[in-house]
């Protein structure tokens, strides 16, 4: 097997020089060329469909009730020490209390003038635009 292969010098084949700098050369394919070549990535195959790794695995779940109604369990982000004790409800300020947990209001729910109706009409926008930019070619 044999081809056509351009070098600059080539010393172990016959040449036909075409000018001074570059040339055409028939060169057999135990020639030696420098290449680029990178060795593949080991890939590590799970043992099932959908198995995670053993070294990815969260924090211990705690399932004590009395620690859990006396202490803000999972709070702590310190290493050393321990998640800070709950307090009786009449040392917190009162508007902890009035928070809404629930699920966001929709659009059509809220006033046409209030603040959290431009807020949610920006977030809804934002939305809309990313999805049309997700669509879009380049």
């Amino acid at each position: 097997m044999s081809g056509y292969s351009l070098f600059r010098i080539i010393t172990l084949t016959k040449c036909i020089t075409n000018n001074a700098t570059t040339s055409l050369c028939r060169t057999h394919a135990l020639s030696t060329t420098q290449t680029c070549g990178y060795a593949k990535k080991v890939v590590a195959k799970a043992k099932g469909k959908g198995a995670a790794k053993d070294g990815e695995q969260g924090p211990a779940v705690c399932k004590d009730t009395i620690r859990l109604t006396s202490y803000a369990v999972g709070t702590n982000i310190f290493k050393i020490g321990e998640d800070p004790q709950l307090k009786p409800h009449d040392q917190y300020p009162e508007w902890l209390f009035q928070l809404n947990l629930d699920l966001p209001k929709k659009l059509n729910e809220l006033e046409p003038d209030s603040w959290e109706y431009r807020k949610r009409m920006r977030k809804e926008n934002i939305w809309r635009f990313n999805k049309l930019q997700k669509g879009k070619k380049f």
